[in-house]
């Protein structure tokens, strides 16, 4: 199954499963997503192989940009009425706290979308919203 069907099986059902295990990198940190309403939210489960830190212990840094990178991916990709697959341009990422062994969730908002470029908006937090662990800016080149 090819992608374009991939998603919109995606889009149809509301089953990310097939969507995610398209996607090597999403299977192995162990990357979920739900919808709720028109709001997805990804969530990243405890797992030791994600750990960077373990005397902490705490998340590897490169696990959370890359469940972030991911996530905003996703989430664009879900947004479009195309079934275009974004390519990553640049990816800005500010740490604000230790990403503590625990589950860990990500939002993401697009700020701005063109015919060929996207803006994307991560936060991502543990405990709470107010919290986060992490945000990030995302741009993406949109195929054709």
């Amino acid at each position: 199954m090819n992608m374009a069907e991939v998603l919109r099986q995606t889009r149809e059902t509301g089953n990310f499963t097939p969507l995610l295990e398209s996607i090597p990198y999403a299977g192995y940190i162990g990357l979920q997503c739900e919808r709720f309403g028109d709001d997805l939210i990804f969530r990243l489960p405890r797992k030791d192989s994600n750990l960077g830190n373990p005397l902490l212990p705490a998340i590897h840094g490169g696990v959370i940009g890359g469940f972030m990178e991911v996530s905003a991916a996703i989430y664009l990709m879900m947004s479009q009425d195309t079934f275009r697959v974004p390519r990553i341009v640049d990816f800005s990422l500010d740490y604000l706290r230790a990403g503590l062994d625990r589950e860990t969730y990500a939002e993401c908002h697009l700020t701005r979308q063109g015919n060929r470029v996207a803006n994307v908006m991560i936060n991502a937090w543990q405990k709470s919203r107010r919290e986060p662990i992490a945000t990030a800016r995302a741009h993406f080149l949109l195929d054709q």
